[in-house]
């Protein structure tokens, strides 16, 4: 049975934190997913815990799982094709004449690069784009492409940029959750304030 961070010595939970974000800093952030986690943070967790191999990451490529396996001690095989495979740098284009707006790419991008309004059409800041490819399979009509970039690298300034690009988009998506939840909360004290009225009023009227 795992100890729970709680209880755990605090040195040992700080050389921990210290090891993820090692970790984490040689990882590309793209939050692609295909390591078969939900991001590069939990990607890093994974690793500093045992539980996932260095060679998961296809964005990274050879040189980063070279990089991780320095930093852990593990064996530098390249990535498992599992996993993926090594490609040049590519961003995300929509096919304007198939896009059907329906704001599911948009969804799906960690770091909020697809830019629209539900039922128009929806388009791609390639500038921001990390090249994750999640919003290739978020489209239900398959009319997003990944398309190579032309002599352009994914470097380790790209990947910080990338990460405080994913950490505002999710602190903002966390907010819209929370004022959705509240509103949907006022909303139902409202309808059992609305309701017990009615009821309330039913019920002097019947004595009468």
């Amino acid at each position: 049975m795992s100890t729970a961070i709680s209880e755990r010595p605090l040195q040992s939970v700080a050389a921990e934190a210290d090891a993820i974000a090692r970790i984490e800093a040689v990882l590309p952030q793209t939050q692609c997913r295909q390591c078969g986690f939900d991001g590069c943070s939990q990607y890093a967790r994974a690793i500093v815990r045992g539980e996932a191999a260095v060679n998961r990451c296809a964005p990274g490529g050879r040189a980063g799982v070279e990089k991780l396996a320095a930093l852990t001690g593990q064996a530098a095989n390249g990535v498992d094709p599992e996993y993926g495979s090594e490609q040049p740098f590519a961003v995300a284009r929509i096919r304007a004449r198939e896009c059907i707006g329906c704001a599911l790419c948009a969804a799906a991008c960690p770091v909020e690069a697809v830019c629209g309004v539900p039922k128009h059409l929806f388009g791609i800041l390639e500038s921001e784009c990390t090249g994750c490819g999640l919003c290739v399979c978020a489209c239900p009509v398959s009319a997003i492409e990944m398309q190579p970039v032309q002599g352009r690298i994914w470097t380790s300034a790209c990947a910080a940029a990338a990460k405080k690009r994913y950490e505002a988009a999710s602190a903002r998506r966390r907010a819209r959750k929370l004022a959705q939840q509240t509103q949907n909360s006022f909303q139902a004290d409202d309808k059992a304030a609305i309701l017990a009225a009615v009821l309330g009023r039913a019920k002097a009227l019947a004595k009468r």
